[in-house]
């Protein structure tokens, strides 16, 4: 396995789930909504690429130090952690625009 493969992944595929995201709010804004639907899934399956390399990553440490902490370990789950925040503010965000609350 190539570890900086593999969090490369991660990376590249929370970004795409935090880009999706954006791009659904943006349709959303619009009242578009099939766009909307569409970015949203296309990000929820980008996050769970991320989460998947992830969790593949964790179950290989077994808690025990094997997997080695590096920065760009470290920008990796940066990237996924508020890839998946922005996630479920966007949500929020776009059942406002739907339901027009505001």
């Amino acid at each position: 396995m190539d570890l900086e493969l593999e969090i490369m992944d991660i990376i590249t595929n929370a970004g795409e789930s935090k880009s999706e995201a954006m791009i659904a709010l943006q349709h959303a804004k619009r009242q578009q909504w099939e766009e909307c639907d569409a970015a949203l899934i296309r990000s929820k399956e980008a996050a769970s690429r991320a989460h998947l390399v992830q969790t593949k990553l964790i179950g290989m440490d077994e808690g025990e130090g094997k997997i080695p902490v590096t920065l760009v370990m470290v920008h990796a789950q940066d990237h996924l952690m508020t890839s998946m925040l922005a996630n479920e503010l966007v949500k929020e965000m776009i059942e406002v625009y739907r339901h027009k609350v505001y």
